[in-house]
């Protein structure tokens, strides 16, 4: 009878964590002045920033444009930026800045937050977990950005209330599946502490989830949740030509 050698199990290797990103929403209004340049002029402004978002976009970070030209008064474009670095959200304001259409930018509005894994578990959905070190956005029309802060009575409370409430806000996202929520985190990096951002073909159906999440006993604990910035994903072009 043969001896037949046999071998130690391997454990199969682990899958690798997802990097954690860092992530901008930047908001960016033009100068009046800008309209009463030659159109040549600002044709050729709006093709140099076009181009420096297509060069970050296909080698250092996901560059996502969106217009609020008509949305809000306080301006025309904003840009989602996700990044494994800071410097490269950094290089791309400044490679704006740099351009002939950028001295005549300013950037009325800027929020700096990061993935993390959030500390609540999702019960409906467990799998979600490492989602959320991980942004994946999808090709929605509309985008709805805000961030928020919590009163500092809610992290006093102890994890099984948290817990029990963030569970009824779970429940009522679920009846809203065209709505899909990106939550990423400011705390120690700016002066929010969330940067909630929604994506939807429905706007409808956002509305009538922040409705219904404001009956929520979990928006007691709320102290700040503006400004509420409304976009409409467009190419990098023609996001530039609702400037004018």
């Amino acid at each position: 009878m043969t001896n037949v050698a046999t071998h130690p199990q391997t454990e199969a290797p682990a899958a690798p964590k997802l990097a954690r990103q860092f992530v901008n929403f930047a908001v960016y209004k033009v100068d009046p002045e800008w309209r009463r340049l030659s159109k040549s002029a600002r044709t050729k402004g709006k093709d140099e920033v076009a181009t420096v978002i297509k060069h970050f976009d296909s080698s250092r970070c996901q560059v996502l444009t969106f217009s609020t030209t008509g949305m809000r008064a306080d301006g025309e474009f904003l840009l989602w930026v996700i990044a494994h670095d800071l410097e490269a959200i950094q290089d791309l304001a400044a490679a704006i800045s740099k351009t002939s259409l950028g001295a005549y930018l300013i950037r009325s509005q800027s929020y700096l937050s990061m993935t993390k894994r959030s500390m609540y578990l999702d019960r409906f959905h467990p799998e979600h977990a490492e989602d959320r070190a991980h942004l994946v956005p999808g090709k929605y029309k509309y985008f709805f950005v805000y961030p928020f802060v919590k009163k500092r009575e809610w992290y006093l409370l102890p994890m099984e209330e948290r817990q029990k409430m963030m569970d009824e806000h779970i429940r009522i996202g679920m009846k809203y599946q065209s709505v899909k929520l990106n939550t990423t985190y400011s705390f120690g990096l700016d002066d929010q502490e969330f940067v909630v951002a929604f994506e939807t073909d429905v706007p409808q159906d956002f509305l009538d989830l922040v409705q219904e999440l404001r009956e929520s006993q979990g928006s007691l604990y709320t102290l700040r949740d503006t400004p509420i910035i409304t976009c409409i994903a467009k190419p990098a072009h023609d996001m530039l030509d609702d400037l004018g």
